[in-house]
């Protein structure tokens, strides 16, 4: 595959297209499509496909964490904040600070410095094991459940707006792929922690 031809999208065997990025100037092509131009007029004969999916993957997400923000920022929560209270409303049980990191994809010390602001609001309260004085394990609050079940359909709908650009089959296709990505990397990325 040439940088010209990028990944493909035909028989799966590679075969060469030309990729969606070839006139970056072109009215409504986006910001990653000028980067790949950039490159490949430094490196004509370096393969730009991967670039073009992983740099749109983590424009989007940067994009929709400026974006989607909004209404936990009204609630006075930040994005990892909410991230905490989601894991423990959806899970329906205690948790210990090492399996909120593990559900949250935090490292052990955010976690603690979150939960010590969410504890001091009245959002969430700990509990010591009564078999290891070590381990902890957090449960909402009512004011933390409430807040949790305020925010969330205005949360969906804020998101459900920024993704108003997609059709249904298109949002489904787009989970699908993205879904398919996400359980490959965590496989790969487990083997290797393992």
């Amino acid at each position: 595959m040439t940088a010209t031809q990028g990944p493909s999208a035909g028989d799966g065997a590679g075969t060469p297209h030309t990729s969606s990025t070839t006139d970056a100037s072109a009215p409504g092509r986006d910001t990653v499509a000028e980067v790949v131009r950039q490159w490949r007029a430094v490196h004509p004969g370096l393969d730009t496909g991967p670039m073009e999916v992983i740099g749109r993957i983590n424009r989007c997400a940067a994009l929709f964490q400026q974006a989607e923000d909004a209404p936990l920022r009204r609630a006075g929560l930040t994005r990892p904040e909410f991230d905490l209270l989601g894991a423990l409303r959806r899970t329906g049980h205690e948790l210990t600070p090492s399996e909120l990191a593990r559900e949250t994809f935090s490292s052990g010390a955010a976690v603690t410095k979150r939960l010590k602001q969410l504890t001091e609001r009245g959002l969430v309260e700990r509990r010591g094991d009564t078999r290891d004085r070590r381990v902890a394990h957090v449960r909402l609050t009512d004011a933390g459940r409430e807040l949790v079940d305020g925010i969330l359909p205005s949360q969906l709908a804020y998101e459900n707006a920024v993704l108003s650009g997609l059709d249904h089959g298109e949002l489904g296709d787009l989970a699908g792929l993205l879904g398919g990505l996400l359980a490959q990397l965590e496989g790969r990325l487990g083997a290797l922690r393992a």
